[in-house]
């Protein structure tokens, strides 16, 4: 695995900044192994693709990840450091790729990859992609364009066989409100977090390039190359 360089994450902002959030997630697993085909990252299950983006996330950035999340009872605001090490479930590398799960009824699933939660983003709400995605993933059924009629209790037995199978996949952070109390549970978008450290990274890069380019007349690739206590020293020097 690969870790991307100032000018890389720069780079890497400018790619994938317009791109849906599932092509985004496929651009930053691109950044991390920069020689796999993307179709071969497209074909990871959605676990192993956030494994991979925990770690690029931890090279680039440390282990520490702190973030915040609102009461939804009372709006209290709860900030929070998860460690990187901790949150990845699954390692980095493909290990269930092509994978199947077995029911107990016979059924069998492929497990979920970027490709097929792409193909489901289109449904109306998260019943109807979930049988179709279920649908998509079983093995000796061909797509025949549309989702199956599946029984709730056969759904729900699926869709936790697949947890089981890709933890990676289902991350849930649990809170306690210190305010008034009231607990909750919601799921940790691993995709959507490396991103926006990603976005803001590049965001505090490019103010700096241009601080430094006005000051010095540096070129932005000169600038990137600096170390960030040279960097930072040379901002202060010049009133940035």
């Amino acid at each position: 695995m690969e870790t991307p360089t100032r000018l890389g994450l720069l780079e890497l902002w400018e790619q994938a900044r317009g791109l849906h959030p599932l092509d985004r997630a496929l651009a930053m697993a691109g950044a991390a192994f920069p020689d796999a085909p993307r179709e071969a990252l497209a074909e990871l299950s959605a676990g192993e693709r956030d494994a991979v983006l925990l770690e690029l996330r931890r090279a680039a950035f440390g282990a520490r990840m702190p973030g915040y999340a609102d009461c939804p009872r009372c709006g209290q605001r709860l900030e929070f450091t998860l460690d990187a090490e901790r949150v990845r479930l699954q390692a980095a590398l493909p290990h269930t790729a092509g994978r199947t799960v077995r029911l107990e009824s016979g059924l069998a699933f492929r497990l979920p990859t970027s490709r097929d939660l792409a193909r489901v983003a289109g449904e109306g709400g998260p019943e109807a992609a979930a049988r179709r995605l279920a649908d998509l993933c079983r093995v000796e059924a061909a797509d025949d364009g549309g989702a199956a009629d599946w029984p709730d209790a056969v759904l729900a037995e699926v869709e936790a066989a697949m947890a089981e199978a890709d933890p990676q996949a289902d991350v849930e952070l649990d809170f306690d409100c210190a305010v008034c109390g009231h607990p909750w549970r919601v799921p940790f978008d691993v995709a959507g977090y490396v991103w926006e450290e990603i976005e803001s990274r590049a965001g505090r890069l490019l103010v700096e390039v241009h601080a430094l380019a006005r000051a010095y007349g540096w070129t932005e690739r000169d600038i990137l190359a600096l170390s960030d206590a040279r960097r930072a020293a040379y901002l202060e020097l010049a009133g940035a």
